[in-house]
């Protein structure tokens, strides 16, 4: 779409600011006192008025290939049913599963085995799994196990009602957090939890030897901000999914949460709620131009303060860190959902900002020059559907789509129902982009030519459509189907 058809004077908004609210059921609801509630992660997924004829498990691999692509909620068909379900276990140590004449679908019960390969064990339990079992490659630091890899797999095994792996992972990852951090001759903050840990094995000693990597052996040498956030958000996931409340009230969970929290809600000269991150500080590890205010940090961010909002006890200074929390919450959600948000008609009023205001009264408080909008997001952004663009920071706006951030923010109820619908209804206006046949693109578009060289310092991984360069990420399915389950 060309920038001169946003010149009219007035278009159509399709998404509500202040309407109708949802009334589906969410996969995470909140409670009386603004809570995460993930005890719906162990339920069976609600089923949709659509005609049903088999089960998950009946069908062939080549009939979910000519299934509709669209994951919608509006015509996504439920299939999950034969995958986890609260039945019993099956004798081949797979999910179980719903129809118990069925046996699982091969594919699953590969992926499980392939995930039971993947364990990593100390001293005999098993504490996580490893970031790739592909031993065609250079091995690098894929031997390792990465706190933000493990979560879709901690998750799985809760589902399955395995809780104890995930306990284990919990507390050897708050222990490594106890660790003193130093790179060259500097000492991180007490809080950081590790990006990634690997455990030694001496035979002949009959020892196992624990190696955690804060920053200093990665790639750029960047800390990891997302660690400590996964870590509460998994406590949390654990908590409700076990019923099992000792293992948060533990004084050394309390504490390592307090930590955290001290490191991100710190004082300072921001003059935003967000938080303000170095380039490879999360996911996206190396260098990819999202310095500054990148939405899956803050997304993150959100979500791990709604967390320990119910895991904090008021004792040992809980209750000022609740208080602290219940105010930067209210500041981050505004501040997400007013500038960070880009629809069609937030796109027509960003090409007529003017610039140079000043006063508090300003509209383009960041001083965006409407000349800075690149021509791909004129023809990506659809009529109906929005999403969270990828920073926000003085003069600058990065309008990639970037999934996790977005996934998230549904998730953690970051964004209102009528931004969680929007998001929805992108992804299906822009399937064959978002999606296509190998999900899924974990960022969009993809940089190239000479703004990669400037922005990726020419590396060869991040090459165009490659890795978090517009890669195809299928681990990262889950989380569409979770945002659409949501919905």
């Amino acid at each position: 779409m060309p920038k001169d058809m946003l010149s009219v004077s007035t278009l159509p908004s399709e998404i509500p600011q202040e309407t109708s609210t949802k009334t589906a059921e969410p996969l995470y609801t909140l409670n009386d006192n603004g809570a995460f509630d993930f005890s719906k992660l162990l339920e069976k997924p609600r089923p949709l008025n659509i005609e049903r004829q088999r089960s998950f498990d009946e069908r062939s691999l080549s009939e979910l290939s000519a299934m509709s692509p669209h994951l919608h909620s509006r015509n996504a068909d439920t299939h999950f049913e034969g995958m986890f379900s609260p039945c019993r276990r099956s004798v081949s140590d797979t999910p179980r599963s719903f129809h118990a004449s069925f046996e699982p679908h091969p594919t699953i019960a590969d992926a499980w085995d392939t995930l039971r390969r993947s364990l990593v064990y100390f001293r005999g339990k098993p504490v996580g799994t490893i970031a790739a079992m592909d031993h065609t490659e250079e091995l690098l630091n894929y031997n390792q196990v990465f706190v933000r890899d493990f979560i879709p797999s901690a998750l799985a095994f809760l589902i399955n009602g395995e809780p104890e792996i995930v306990k284990n992972f919990l507390l050897k990852t708050l222990r490594l957090q106890a660790w003193e951090k130093q790179i060259d001759r500097f000492t991180l903050g007490e809080g950081v939890m590790p990006a990634s840990f690997k455990v030694l094995h001496d035979p002949v000693r009959n020892t196992d030897t624990m190696i955690a990597d804060f920053g200093e052996s990665a790639i750029g040498r960047v800390a990891p901000v997302d660690s400590g956030f996964w870590w509460i958000i998994l406590l949390r996931a654990y908590t409700k999914s076990t019923g099992d409340h000792s293992l948060a009230d533990m004084p050394d969970c309390q504490r390592g949460m307090r930590l955290i929290l001290t490191l991100c809600l710190s004082e300072g000269f921001d003059t935003f709620p967000t938080l303000l991150c170095a380039d490879g500080c999360c996911m996206v590890d190396r260098r990819m131009g999202i310095y500054g205010y990148p939405i899956e940090i803050q997304a993150l961010f959100f979500m791990a303060l709604r967390c320990a909002r119910q895991l904090l006890k008021p004792e040992a200074g809980g209750k000022e860190f609740i208080e602290r929390i219940d105010k930067r919450l209210h500041a981050l959600s505004y501040h997400m959902r007013s500038y960070f948000w880009l629809d069609f008609q937030q796109l027509n009023d960003i090409y007529r900002y003017k610039t140079e205001e000043y006063s508090h009264t300003a509209v383009n408080k960041f001083n965006v020059i409407p000349d800075s909008l690149p021509d791909w997001v004129f023809d990506f952004m659809p009529m109906r559907g929005g999403y969270f663009i990828g920073n926000v920071s003085p003069a600058r706006m990065d309008f990639r789509w970037f999934c996790v951030g977005n996934c998230v923010a549904i998730l953690s109820c970051l964004a209102t129902p009528e931004q969680s619908l929007a998001i929805m209804d992108l992804i299906e206006e822009r399937w064959d982009e978002l999606v296509g046949e190998m999900p899924l693109k974990v960022s969009y578009p993809a940089i190239e030519n000479h703004e990669w060289r400037i922005v990726t310092g020419c590396d060869p991984k991040n090459t165009r459509w490659s890795y978090h360069n517009g890669g195809s990420w299928p681990g990262k399915s889950f989380s569409i189907i979770s945002c659409a389950i949501y919905n």
